[in-house]
């Protein structure tokens, strides 16, 4: 019988989450020190900004959780998240050029020393919540350099940095989880399997026909003095019309 629900959680494990929510956590300190709203002529940048980091995490999560039944959900809402990363960048971008800066270029030094930073892998224990965050503030201590610079420059570029690495694991995850789609196909596909392969199973103790020896299959009367009533049908009707009762 076919496995019903596909695995689902477990985006701790995964890297793009790990930056999606560093990114998230330096843009919230990054708009209270160098956005501030009483400066904004439209007063909702920073707000912005944040409301798109957050989207880029929290759709990581809600992804995660609903591949279980919806495979198309998770392939969405994994875009939703990188697309909103794709957002903040380019505030970052715009935050730049309103001051005259040029972002890094890869071949900087800056460049290389942020892009050689990574996360090693988080291990589930039995209490995953608190031992997920005294790993991750430990990890984060070496991205704080150039996170927490004084230079709003040098904190704008390593963002820049670290969101287009979150948006090219993103889209990593979104080609896996399509070819996955298409290899096993999706919850509503499954469902179908598991529900004939169900039936199959309680016709395997079916009679055979009394007239031509085929399996027989459980039917109910729909109309006739035994109207409701279960009977025993001909998998071969309407060619064959034998019955028995139940």
């Amino acid at each position: 019988m076919a496995q019903l629900f596909d695995k689902a959680g477990g985006y701790r494990k995964l890297n793009s989450f790990h930056f999606a929510t560093l990114v998230h956590l330096a843009t919230i300190r990054f708009c209270k020190r160098f956005v501030p709203y009483q400066e904004d002529p439209l007063g909702k940048t920073s707000g912005q900004m944040v409301g798109a980091a957050r989207s880029g995490r929290q759709n990581i999560i809600e992804g995660s959780e609903r591949a279980a039944t919806s495979k198309e959900t998770e392939m969405k809402l994994t875009d939703v998240a990188r697309a909103s990363l794709g957002e903040l960048l380019g505030d970052l971008e715009i935050f730049l050029a309103d001051r005259g800066v040029i972002p890094w270029s890869v071949h900087s030094s800056e460049h290389r020393a942020v892009s050689a930073l990574n996360f090693p892998a988080f291990v589930y224990t039995g209490d995953a919540l608190h031992d997920y965050w005294t790993w991750f503030h430990r990890e984060k201590q070496r991205f704080d350099p150039w996170l927490e610079n004084a230079d709003p420059a040098v904190a704008a570029n390593a963002l820049i940095v670290l969101i287009r690495r979150a948006m090219a694991m993103l889209g990593g995850q979104m080609r896996s989880q399509g070819a996955a789609f298409t290899e096993g196909g999706g919850f509503r596909e499954r469902l179908t399997q598991t529900r004939v392969a169900a039936r199959d199973t309680r016709e395997e103790a079916a009679p055979d026909c009394p007239l031509c020896g085929q399996p027989m299959r459980r039917r109910t009367a729909r109309k006739g003095p035994h109207a409701g009533e279960a009977f025993w049908s001909c998998s071969g009707y309407p060619e064959c019309k034998g019955t028995r009762p139940m």
